[in-house]
């Protein structure tokens, strides 16, 4: 059975402050016992702190996180330079799947780029394979791009058959496609889904005195980006039927994420989420 749990990127700031063990606690003091490991130095100290946080509190470590090469600000063990530092922590943590995050920054405007990724990252599945590990890609919307009538999650997906699917419930919505049909068309490829909300903001009243002295170019941008991130419930996706979708796909985990939080306070943010999913009738996968 799939079982919910955190995606890290949330908490970096609470690794950073106080660690991993303690920021595990907390997370398991609401609910959650799992966590997908993203945005966090996985240095000697975290590494240890994290067995532990497995071992003392039944912390379950999803999949660690990676990429083909280092990015600036993102601490990564990467395949190209850490492969054998990434394997050796999947193994010391019981975890069997890394995830890649994003495509390179290089390649969001080169299909002969993005093509070359596909490749290189294929050849990495087949090798972490072998180690005993499964390697994924997560999407954005910019996957729903066409090129030549064709998505590009599409092309992905066919260019690197080695390479399974994490897929983002928020990011599928702001691509234009529904989340629950999007994962059940790549059944065969998802172990992780990102469980995200999607909401239509409110119109700030600053905008509207901005409006009133004639600065319509303010109110255009606040007009277009209004779509937030929201906890799951809080939103206008369905989550009965993405978690309906990805459990009848076998997803191993679904994690719940949210990359603004507006004010809000992390753990506060992750009741919220907690409430609501309980509320749905999903306390069994927790």
């Amino acid at each position: 059975m799939a079982k919910i749990g955190v995606q890290a990127m949330m908490l970096k700031d609470s690794f950073a402050e106080v660690g991993p063990y303690e920021t595990l606690r907390k997370i398991t003091a609401i609910g959650y016992h799992a966590v997908e490991i993203s945005q966090i130095p996985m240095t000697t100290e975290n590494v240890d702190e994290l067995v532990r946080a497995r071992d003392e509190l039944g912390m379950d470590v999803a999949s660690l996180s990676t990429g083909l090469r280092g990015k600036p600000g993102m601490p990564l063990d990467t395949l190209a330079e850490g492969y054998d530092k990434l394997v050796s922590d999947c193994h010391r943590l019981d975890t069997s799947m890394v995830r890649i995050g994003m495509l390179p920054f290089d390649a969001m405007g080169s299909l002969e780029k993005i093509l070359e990724f596909c490749d290189e990252t294929n050849a990495y599945a087949k090798r972490l394979a072998d180690d005993g590990i499964r390697l994924y890609y997560h999407n954005h919307h910019i996957e729903f791009a066409k090129y030549d009538g064709k998505l590009l999650l599409d092309v992905i997906a066919d260019r690197a058959p080695d390479v399974g699917l994490e897929l983002d419930a928020h990011w599928i919505q702001r691509g234009g496609k529904d989340p629950a049909t999007t994962i059940r068309k790549y059944s065969d490829r998802v172990a992780m889904i990102h469980l995200k909300d999607y909401r239509i903001g409110h119109m700030p009243d600053e905008v509207f005195e901005s409006l009133m002295n004639g600065d319509m170019s303010a109110f255009r941008t606040a007009f277009s980006d209004i779509v937030q991130f929201a906890e799951v419930g809080e939103g206008n996706l369905d989550f009965t039927g993405i978690i309906q979708a990805a459990l009848d796909s076998d997803a191993e985990y679904l994690l719940v994420e949210q990359d603004q939080l507006y004010g809000r306070d992390v753990f506060d943010c992750l009741q919220t989420s907690y409430d609501n999913l309980v509320t749905l009738g999903y306390s069994e996968l927790f």
